[in-house]
């Protein structure tokens, strides 16, 4: 190493920002046809570290800029501006099964960002980088207000946008494991939607008394939602991922209390018993679950089992009632739910229906299950347990990395459009900035 590689300069702008923000990393001051590697180390919460890096070689200039160049190997390879992000795995010696989450969303992600001399792909921690930088990403926006919402028995947080408001509403609901969830609703609300995140099987009532929540629940939490003197009450949307979409589907279908604005169903489907309580529809999924496949890295498949779209009324949610706006964002590699061919499904009975002017649908091939905001690391599988069987399993998800971490891109970015248009109309509330921080 030469004496200009002791005066590398990094830098990463915004190096305090949103999660689903794009940033700019910049290497300058090396040699001209310097090889090097970018690397990103994470520490999550649970301890557990997830590492991404790629390879690159200086220009002319003696400059390496990320979002323009070619990674030549790594986690990634090609022009990736965010592959230091979505490529995202667990460094070796990691135990297997494990999946990235926010778990505290007041406080940032915080990823170290390093130069390394020559193209190097393991033994990190045992070098010393030419330079370092610690980036934040936030899911919450500076003036996002964070409320937990305890009243009518709800396990819930209502996170607000900074300002007076009224804003519109927005119920979050993920899907079979259960515990509050807030990392969605909290970036939802950095870009102007009062979003609910709402616990509906791991919540208090159900953890004192054994009895799962019934519809009235979801009933209630919407209520919460639109009487808030913040909240546009007219203007309330719902947004499911797995198990989540069943109940949206339901409620927006059937509901004679919920009123939505339009409604977003990320990798779910219509197929439940339609009369069932939440309990009987979890009760429906496990006694296909019993019959669980197996592939040969012992990952349960669960997407064989309720693959077959019944023909029996009673067994699938009535899309063709539903009078709001819907978008179906799907995976076409989803190992978990049949999501692409429930969608091919509803979108016929919406057409019978004379609503298929409502629909919209997004599906993206080699996308897996797990499709989330921008740049969260693809999980192919990892450990799962729903909130009434006592087995953990690996379960397949589905998805190839690049395809996976485009389709969620891509999706967040249409389901905001989406959003905007049907809860704000004309008016673009945009994202709250970090640049002033």
């Amino acid at each position: 190493m030469d004496r200009k590689q002791c005066c590398v300069k990094l830098s990463v702008q915004p190096s305090r920002g949103l999660m689903d923000e794009k940033f700019t990393v910049l290497v300058q001051n090396v040699s001209p046809g310097f090889q090097l590697t970018v690397h990103a180390l994470h520490q999550c919460e649970d301890g557990h570290s997830w590492e991404a890096f790629g390879h690159y070689t200086a220009d002319a200039t003696g400059t390496v800029n990320v979002s323009e160049d070619p990674s030549l190997g790594g986690t990634y390879s090609g022009v990736e501006p965010m592959g230091l992000l979505w490529s995202l795995r667990p460094v070796p010696g990691s135990k297997s099964g494990l999946r990235m989450r926010k778990m505290n969303v007041q406080t940032p992600m915080e990823v170290t960002t390093s130069v390394y001399q020559g193209h190097q792909t393991k033994g990190f921690v045992d070098q010393v980088p030419l330079a370092g930088v610690v980036v934040e990403r936030w899911y919450m926006a500076p003036g996002v207000r964070r409320i937990p919402i305890t009243e009518d028995e709800l396990t819930a947080t209502l996170f607000l946008p900074p300002g007076p408001g009224p804003f519109p509403g927005l119920l979050d609901l993920w899907g079979g494991g259960g515990k509050l969830v807030e990392y969605r609703a909290a970036l939802l609300a950095s870009h102007g939607f009062a979003s609910l995140a709402l616990d509906y099987l791991t919540p208090k009532i159900t953890m004192e008394t054994g009895k799962m929540v019934d519809n009235k629940y979801f009933e209630t939490a919407y209520r919460v939602l639109q009487q808030h003197p913040q909240v546009l009450g007219s203007r309330i949307a719902m947004l499911g991922l797995s198990f989540g979409t069943s109940i949206t589907l339901k409620m927006a279908a059937y509901s004679q209390v919920v009123k939505l604005s339009c409604a977003v169903c990320i990798s779910g489907s219509h197929v439940q018993p339609v009369d069932g309580s939440v309990e009987q529809i979890l009760g429906f999924f496990n006694e296909n679950a019993e019959k669980t496949r197996f592939n040969e890295e012992n990952q349960a498949i669960w997407r064989e089992l309720l693959l077959p779209i019944p023909t029996n009324p009673a067994l699938k949610v009535d899309v063709g009632r539903i009078q709001c706006p819907l978008l179906l964002v799907v995976g076409e590699d989803d190992q978990n739910w049949p999501a692409h061919e429930s969608a091919a499904d509803m979108k016929e009975m919406m057409e019978r229906a004379g609503n298929s002017h409502l629909l919209t649908v997004l599906s993206y091939p080699n996308a897996g299950h797990l499709i989330e905001p921008p740049y969260t690391p693809h999980a192919r599988a990892s450990a799962f347990r729903t909130v009434n069987v006592r087995q953990k399993l690996t379960a397949l998800w589905g998805g190839q990395t690049v395809e996976h971490s485009r389709a969620q891109e891509d999706s967040w970015r249409k389901m905001l459009v989406f959003l905007r248009e049907n809860l704000y109309g004309s008016r673009n509330p945009g994202a709250t900035s970090f640049s002033h921080l």
